[in-house]
């Protein structure tokens, strides 16, 4: 079987188990990757990032311009759980 065809089943496997509010939030996410202008918002090596607070794993804010001023950052983000 080659990827193509692993792909498909896969996508049928989901769209016959996942619940309907899933696949509503999968299917508009797909239609804003496939938008031609979404690489006129990508971020690329050497932009900056705009200022943020978010939580950290100990459920302390982290604040990107406060960890700044302790020297350069790298930022990763992942997806989690839809």
């Amino acid at each position: 079987m080659d990827l193509t065809q692993k792909i498909k089943e896969k996508k049928a496997e989901f769209q016959s188990s996942a619940p309907d509010e899933v696949q509503e939030v999968m299917n508009r996410s797909i239609k804003k990757l496939q938008d031609p202008k979404i690489m006129d918002k990508v971020r690329t090596k050497g932009d900056k990032a705009p200022d943020f607070t978010l939580e950290d794993t100990r459920g302390n804010d982290a604040n990107l311009h406060n960890i700044l001023s302790s020297g350069p950052v790298v930022l990763g983000f992942y997806r989690g759980r839809w």
